[in-house]
Parts: C-alpha cells; sequence; structure tokens
C-alpha cells in the first residue's frame, strides 16, 4: 500500500512538473535564468550527503538553495528530474591543451614529423580548441586545470572564458624542466630548460605577469640529472612562485624525487608514484604540508597500448572523443618505413608493452589505496593530451582504475569535485565541487546512480554549466 502511494505521489508530481515546464530536459537555457531542478536526488560528495526528492533552485547562475522536498508551483523554469541523480560538474585536474592526443602530438617521445609536420599539428590543435570545449561538457566536466603548455596557454584560458559551451579553465604556463624538448619549440616552447636557481626564479617573474593559476616543474630524473641536482632548482622556483602568491606543481614519478619536491615546499604532486611503494614517512610529509596528489593513472597505459596497437579505449571514448584524433591513434596506417624505433619495438613484442603497464599499476594502484586510505587529498586527473589519452571522456577509464585501486564510487566522486576543486584553486576553485548555496552552477545530472556502480557517472542526462542547461545530446551536434 505504502509503495502504491509513493508511485502515486510520484505520477503527480510528473504531471505537474510537465505542466509547468512544458517538456522534461529542454534546452540550452540562457545564463540567468530561474531555474528549479525537481525531485532528483542530490549527491554532495563534499560531505557524502544524499538528499532524495531534493529541488535545487538555481538564480543567475549559481546556485541559490537546496530543499528537502518537491515544489509543486515555481515561477521560474522547472526541469524534472524524478529518478535522476544530481551531482556537481567533474573537474579534471590534470590536462594539456597543446597535445591533441593522437600519435602526433609529442615528436620528442615518437618522431612522425615525416608524416605529419608538427607546426600542421598544432595549427589543428589551435583551431580544434571549440571542439575540446565541447567534448570535455559533453563528458560531465564543467571544470578543468592545464598542468603546462606554451604561452598560449594564456589565450587557452581567456577563450574558454569567453566562450559558455567551454569548462572553467586553470593554467599553468610552459614547464620549468631539467630538459629540453626542442622537438616541441616552434617559438613558444611548452618546455624550458632552467640550469640554475637564477634562471628559475627570471621564469617565474616572467609567468608572473600572465597570472598564472599554477607553476609547473617538470624534472625529469636520470643519470645525468641525479634528484639532488633538482633541489636547488626546485626551492628557488618554489620560493619565487610564492612569494608572488602561486602555488607551484610538480611532475615527480619517482618516490625519492616526490619527496624531495614536497621537502622544498611544492604544493602539488601531479602524478602517482610508480617506481616503489609509498612508505610511512612519505605517507607523513604529504599530510603535514596538506598536499594534494593526481595519480593521472589512465597515462600510464596509452602510450604503450597505443604503440603495440592494443588501444582500450572506453565506449565513452569512442563516442564522444574526437573521431580524427582516435583514426590517427591506428599506427598500423603509418607506412612501416616512417615508424620510430620504439613503434617497431613495440609492434614487435606486444605482451612486453603490457607487462610494463601491468607492473606500473601492481605499484601505483595500491599506492594510490594507501594514499587515500591515510587521508592525502586525491584529485582526479588523465593528463589528457597525451598520446592515447582523449580529451573529455578520458576521465572515465580513470574512473575504471581508481576503483580497481580499491576506491569506493564516493571516493572517486570526491576526488573528481570538491578535492578538484582544491587543485583548481583560486576564486573559482572556492565555488566548484560543491552542491551548496552560492556555488557555482555547474553540475551534471545522470540517469542512473553513480554510487551503485561507479560506470553510471558516464550516463549523463543533463549537463548545467554556470546556470547554463545542455541536453547531453545536444552538446556534440
Amino acid at each position: 500500500m505504502k509503495r502504491a502511494l509513493l508511485e502515486l505521489v510520484a505520477l503527480l508530481a510528473t504531471a505537474n512538473l510537465t505542466a509547468l515546464s512544458g517538456q522534461v530536459s529542454p534546452g540550452p537555457t540562457i545564463g540567468g535564468e530561474h531555474i528549479a531542478l525537481v525531485g532528483g536526488t542530490v549527491i554532495n560528495p563534499a560531505d557524502g550527503k544524499i538528499t532524495r526528492n531534493a529541488t535545487v533552485f538555481v538564480d543567475n547562475g549559481r546556485i541559490s538553495s537546496i530543499a528537502a522536498g518537491m515544489v509543486m508551483k515555481y515561477s521560474g523554469r522547472t526541469i524534472n528530474c524524478l529518478g535522476k541523480f544530481i551531482l556537481p560538474g567533474y573537474i579534471d585536474t590534470h590536462i594539456h591543451f597543446f597535445q591533441s592526443g593522437d600519435l602526433f602530438t609529442r615528436p620528442d617521445v615518437a618522431d612522425l614529423t615525416k608524416v605529419r609536420p608538427y607546426a600542421e599539428e598544432v595549427a589543428w590543435v589551435k583551431s580544434h580548441l571549440p571542439d575540446v570545449f565541447s567534448r570535455y561538457l559533453r563528458s560531465g566536466i564543467t571544470s578543468v586545470v592545464d598542468v603546462g603548455g606554451p604561452f598560449w596557454n594564456f589565450e587557452v584560458r581567456k577563450t574558454a572564458k569567453a566562450t559558455a559551451k567551454a569548462p572553467r579553465v586553470a593554467v599553468a604556463g610552459p614547464l620549468i624542466s631539467s630538459v629540453s624538448r626542442p622537438q616541441l619549440d616552434l617559438g613558444d616552447p611548452p618546455i624550458v630548460k632552467i640550469e640554475t636557481p637564477e634562471q628559475a626564479r627570471e621564469f617565474v617573474r616572467k609567468l608572473t605577469a600572465q597570472n598564472p593559476d599554477l607553476v609547473k616543474i617538470w624534472y625529469i630524473v636520470d643519470k645525468d640529472h641525479p634528484v639532488e641536482s633538482f633541489r636547488p632548482i626546485a626551492r628557488a622556483t618554489i620560493e619565487e612562485s610564492h612569494a608572488h602568491k602561486i602555488r607551484v606543481a610538480v611532475h615527480a614519478t619517482e618516490l625519492e624525487t616526490a619527496s624531495t619536491a614536497v621537502e622544498e615546499g611544492a604544493d602539488i604532486l601531479v602524478h602517482s608514484v610508480i617506481d616503489k611503494p609509498v612508505d610511512e614517512a612519505f605517507v607523513k610529509l604529504l599530510k603535514e604540508r596538506n598536499i594534494i596528489l593526481c595519480p593521472t593513472l589512465v597515462v600510464f597505459e596509452r602510450y604503450g597500448r597505443t604503440f603495440s596497437h592494443q588501444l582500450n579505449l572506453t565506449p565513452e571514448e569512442q563516442k564522444w572523443g574526437n573521431p580524427e584524433v582516435i583514426a590517427a591513434l591506428d599506427v598500423t596506417k603509418i607506412p612501416p618505413d616512417k615508424l620510430p624505433q620504439r613503434i617497431k619495438d613495440a609492434l614487435a613484442d606486444p605482451k612486453a608493452a603490457l607487462d610494463k603497464i601491468n607492473k606500473t599499476y601492481e605499484v601505483a594502484l595500491p599506492n594510490l589505496k594507501r594514499l587515500e586510505d591515510a587521508g592525502v587529498t586525491i584529485a582526479a586527473g588523465t593528463d589528457a593530451g597525451n598520446i592515447g589519452t582523449i580529451h573529455g571522456p578520458a576521465l572515465f577509464r580513470e574512473f575504471q582504475l581508481m576503483k580497481e585501486a580499491g576506491l569506493t564510487p564516493m571516493q572517486i566522486l570526491q576526488c573528481a569535485t570538491v578535492n578538484a576543486a582544491k587543485l583548481f584553486g583560486g576564486e573559482t576553485g572556492a565555488h566548484i565541487g560543491k552542491i551548496e548555496n552560492g556555488y557555482f552552477a555547474d553540475l551534471v545530472i545522470l540517469n542512473s546512480n553513480p554510487l551503485d556502480d561507479i560506470k553510471n557517472a558516464s550516463d549523463i542526462d543533463t549537463v548545467i554549466k554556470n546556470g547554463v542547461v545542455y541536453p547531453a545530446d545536444s552538446i556534440l551536434r
């Protein structure tokens, strides 16, 4: 009897809502509208709170209130969310706009410039920025952090801010590095070799003129660049950045380098430690310093899988990734005489490529679980733009890998919302990642419950960015 009454109430509510709104999923709307999202289950990963049959009110692009009940009459526009799930928009905290994700985007890794000149590749990337923006929104990603690229990165941020159908964008400028990458230098290099502390300070001062959201250090440890040689440059970079109130993110995949970076004052680690298990001293260090770590699990498999012709794109990537990029990832289409040796070797022994990936995950996944269990702030990110890591939907492969590491759906959602907002930072970061009064109305509405299975995080019905409502299937039209 009770169940029948509940079903009757739901039917009556649906009838009222349909009469008020005229249709169930209209849009896109004009920003600034007064909107009520009625009858859905609100999942707020920030505190783990779940509110069923809730109404979320949006005014002028911000959340104005959340009511624990359905509203039967409303002077503004209503959207029927009965049976649906409302979450903060996802945030990918590690991407690179200057890279397309195709085979030609990193000639320093695999030189295919005889097939496609790098200048042509970069021109294509710049001309397709609106398309990339749209693919992030289609994936429910309403904010991204670009953690390093050429100075034209700052123009990308400006363009995104002026584009309605685009995520919010935080950026770093060129990466401060121990090595040079001349193959990527077309006059505005994404990676700059810094050899002395004074050079580091001078370059940070140059960056500050562009008001970067982060400064990024990309330190590659090898026999010519030991960890100890990294300390003075890291210290100078971090001190100068902090003097200008800018946080510093460090690429560090080795335990020793990651520890050194944090000891020298880094704020963010932008990859997993993959060379050995993290120890108690490292966990304690990260907690004491309130470090944010972005694991970027997906990128560790995509180079090897692409080069060995074993790419495992998800259904979301196949549907929402750029089809030109995906088509260009087929190494078998490259004339054999133009294949770099690295790709030839991978094709000759594909099992070795998979073995290497598995060994990486045998370290990276338990490390992530240990850090999560210890209370270290983990922010979801993909390193999208690197070869085989698709802008937008790659985040859902990242979710799968986080699940394999042992994280619960709620923990994964926390990593992609409230924790990711902390990495985004600034005034914007303080107003995204939660469903709370005064926060930006950046929301994703799902057809199925992601807490039942994180795979449902991609079952997207509607995306709302800054109060503008986009039915998901309309975004890429």
